[in-house]
Order: structure tokens, then sequence, then C-alpha cells
């Protein structure tokens, strides 16, 4: 049996599409103080989400905006639009937070981000989440000698050990980034983070690797994902696109499209099985055809990949023939993009 008819055994079934539900929120720059768009809450949220055919899980920030929300509430929203919580992603990067969550000077203000979690995980647990997203945004400096590194480190590792014995049954996702809110932030690498979850001893935190903040840090997303997963913690992805220059958020291959490809196809030959979820933040488009336009690309993607020629393209890296290897994925994926606009 060919290397080619294998990799298509293993992608003959559709992959679970999700999306973090800040992508049908209004957002806010420091600009556009007034907003893009009417406010609206996390069930307004959840009820543009079910307009997106094919999206069957949302993560969902907590405390649920505008923060009056109760859990019973999501719930039946979510059964309503047929959709389920894969994730909660506690808000500890706030204005409160602002000198750091876990890194906090004040003990009582560390000590408040962990709580905040804590009660975000027991949340979590209430709706069957597959994890508990933690992206500590404040956690980091701005300035040479504001801080003691190793006294950042301490603190960091510490938090994130603590709230995993705290919840054995939970798993917890740490969503690294380079920077923003922060200039500098502790977990700002896939190398740095999973060293950190190293350091922690416990076997319920992994890495969520976002593509954008992969791109933004100089990183090759593909690769990223590969450290990852050989040490068996890439424990979800969100998806987006960028300029490398910041964090845009933009529709999924808006950009890098063949970058893109060779990301899903890493997940795919490493036998990663996970949620392929959108991190869009449309600021000037219409929030719902823009996770449709998000799924279709993903969608070619995965047909994209039974159209590649495995054993031709293993044959090209072995040579490390560069124009061979792009052909040969261009051939698959264009194929398949050309098929999405037919369907």
């Amino acid at each position: 049996m060919s290397d080619q008819v294998c990799i298509k055994m293993q992608i003959k079934s559709e992959p679970t599409y999700g999306a973090g539900i800040w992508h049908f929120a209004t957002y806010v720059d420091r600009y556009a103080t007034d907003g893009y768009g009417e406010p609206r809450t996390v069930l307004d949220a959840i009820k543009l989400a079910g307009k997106v055919e094919d999206l069957s899980v949302v993560d969902l920030n907590w405390p649920f905006p505008p923060g009056d929300v109760s859990t019973a509430e999501v719930e039946a929203a979510l059964a309503e639009e047929g959709l389920r919580a894969i994730a909660v992603t506690p808000e500890f990067y706030t204005g409160k937070f602002a000198k750091g969550g876990f890194t906090n000077p004040d003990p009582a203000i560390r000590r408040d981000a962990v709580e905040l979690v804590a009660a975000s995980a027991e949340v979590g647990r209430e709706l069957g989440v597959d994890y508990v997203k933690l992206w500590p945004g404040q956690d980091g400096y701005d300035y040479p000698f504001q801080a003691d590194y190793t006294d950042l480190w301490d603190k960091s590792v510490g938090a994130v050990r603590e709230l995993a014995q705290q919840f054995p049954d939970l798993r917890f996702a740490i969503e690294y980034k380079p920077r923003e809110p922060r200039n500098r932030m502790v977990f700002s690498s896939v190398a740095r983070t999973l060293l950190a979850i190293e350091d922690m001893g416990v076997d319920n935190v992994g890495v969520l690797l976002d593509f954008g903040h992969s791109l933004y840090g100089g990183e090759t997303p593909a690769e990223a994902a590969r450290m990852a997963i050989a040490r068996d913690k890439l424990f979800a992805i969100d998806v987006n696109d960028n300029f490398r220059g910041w964090d845009d958020d933009m529709v999924v291959g808006s950009v890098h499209l063949l970058e893109t490809f060779e990301f899903f196809f890493a997940l795919r030959d490493a036998g990663w099985e996970g949620v392929w979820q959108l991190d869009q933040f449309p600021f000037r488009e219409d929030p719902v055809e823009a996770a449709r336009t998000g799924i279709r690309t993903m969608r070619a993607f995965h047909h994209a990949l039974s159209y590649l020629d495995r054993e031709e393209l293993a044959a090209a890296q072995a040579r490390q023939d560069a124009l061979a290897a792009q052909r040969i994925a261009k051939r698959a994926l264009y194929r398949a993009l050309a098929e999405s606009e037919t369907d």
C-alpha cells in the first residue's frame, strides 16, 4: 500500500470545525473606541454562530459577556443552536491585571487571577468542555530592568501547576504569543511554553497553537506543531492569518495560503485529529460570512490532503528539492480550491 493511499485513509472523515465565540462579537480599537457595530452579548454571539453551517463547537470567554449571563442561559442557547462548548477562556488579562495576572507584584491580585481561572474551570466542568484555555496576556514585561525574569517564570509555572493539580480531571491549554498587550510575554513561543510545561511536572497542561501567533513570533507554524505533537502536548489549535507584523486575526488562508496548507498537512501527517478552530476578528466584515469563508477554506485544505501525492512529496523532501515539493503541494491545493468554488 503506497503512502498516498495511507494518507487518503487517514483523512476520509471530515474534521470538526469550531470558532472562538468572540468571532461573533463587536470590536473596539484605540481609534474606533465607540466600536465596530452594536454591542453584543454572548447570547447574541451564540445565535450568530448558529447561522454558520458546519460549525459545531465554540470556545467561550468567561465571565460571559457582558458579565451578567448565567451558565444555564449559555447552556440553553448552545443547545438551541446545536452547538457545544469546547473550551472556556477566563479573562484574567483585563485592566485589573495590567501588571500581570499570575505574575502581578501584588499577591492579592495574583490570587484573584488563580481564583478566576479556577471559577472558570468549574463552569467548564458544568458545560463539559475539552479544556480550559489560558492566555496570560498581561504576564510579562515592557522595559529592560523592569522585572526579575526568573521570578516571572517561577510565578507563571507555579500558578499553572497549582491549577492543574487542583483540577486533575481537566486539561489546560496555554495559548502562547510573543507580545501584546505586554511588550514581552512569558509564554512567548512554542519552545518556551513546552519548557515551562516540562518544569510544571503535570500531565494535564498542553499547548494551544494559534497559527497567527506562531507567524507573528517568527516561527514556521508547521514546525511548531510538530514540536508540540512530538511531546504529546498539542491540545488545540486556533487558525487565522496576518501579515507577520501584528496579530491581525484575518480570515484563514487570506495571506499565507501555502504555509497554512503545510500546517494542516503537518497535523494530519503526525496523526493529530483535533478540532480545526477559527480565531478570526472580522472588524469590518460580516462575522457569519467570515466564518463561512474560513471553514470553506479549511475544507479545501482537508480535500487537498487527499490529492497530495505523499510518496512523491517524501522523495522531494528527502532531496530537499524545494521547487519540486512546492509544485506537488500546489497541484493538490489549487485543485481543491478550484473545486471548493463550485460546491
